[in-house]
């Protein structure tokens, strides 16, 4: 009787799994760059044309890509197949941004309730320097790094729910929404007590998530991104009004 082989996994397949792996985990982020190929040879225990190999297959598929002036580094392939066309249809159809804050809603809500339930002490550590860091963002004032540290947090809402779907997804979503959480931050900034509202809400998603309390933090997510709407609608209005009186000055 024939005898079939055993298929034995060629080394770079390996190594370009375990690099992949990284990526959709959120340990390699898009925009990171990789360790030195000296570095990250040693470190995976492979030779150097192994690696290369690997990193030849991951550009193969759009996952990294090396820049001029030197360096790998990972590309935003998995969020861009999301973020791409609905950017557009964001652009011309602003009636959109209500229906992406109720997906960001239910995103969110089931992240921050999967994230009491599965965060790790690692991703705990992460989780409260991100909210040090957005409370540093709020006292400083400056809207552009509030609205980086805000990303941020929720980022690591999202990756600690150990789902790669709803990690990227967030990413996504929370960069499709840049420009309008810089547009409400910018606003609220305005309103005192809607900055400290927004501290208390993101202490409570925080805490209900180092509680290990799924349902309050489901709460607290979901309360959130409710304030979120109500204040963004808000703030679309008083632009517009103010744009309206220049308007109205420069006739």
């Amino acid at each position: 009787m024939p005898h079939n082989k055993v298929q034995v996994p060629r080394i770079s397949d390996a190594v370009a799994a375990s690099l992949e792996k990284r990526i959709l985990e959120g340990s390699l982020k898009p925009g990171d760059r990789l360790p030195p190929e000296r570095e990250l040879a040693a470190e995976l225990g492979v030779s150097r044309p192994s690696l290369r190999e690997a990193i030849q297959k991951l550009a193969s598929k759009g996952m990294v890509q090396s820049r001029q002036g030197g360096g790998t580094y990972v590309t935003h392939r998995l969020e861009a197949t999301f973020f791409d066309p609905w950017q557009d249809m964001m652009g011309a159809h602003p009636t959109l941004r209500e229906d992406l804050l109720e997906f960001r809603r239910m995103l969110e809500g089931q992240a921050a309730e999967w994230a009491a339930e599965r965060a790790t002490e690692a991703d705990l550590r992460r989780l409260t320097q991100a909210l040090a860091a957005l409370d540093a963002a709020f006292d400083d004032g400056d809207p552009e790094r509030r609205a980086a540290a805000d990303i941020d947090f929720h980022q690591a809402v999202g990756e600690a729910t150990h789902n790669a779907l709803i990690g990227h997804l967030s990413a996504a979503l929370l960069r499709l929404m840049l420009d309008n959480i810089r547009l409400n931050l910018g606003e609220l900034q305005r309103i005192p007590a809607a900055i400290s509202l927004l501290k208390s809400q993101h202490a409570a998603i925080h805490a209900a998530i180092v509680e290990r309390k799924p349902a309050a933090a489901r709460a607290a997510a979901e309360t959130h991104i409710d304030f979120v709407r109500e204040s963004l609608a808000q703030s679309l209005r008083s632009a517009a009004r103010r744009e309206s009186a220049e308007r109205r000055l420069n006739v």
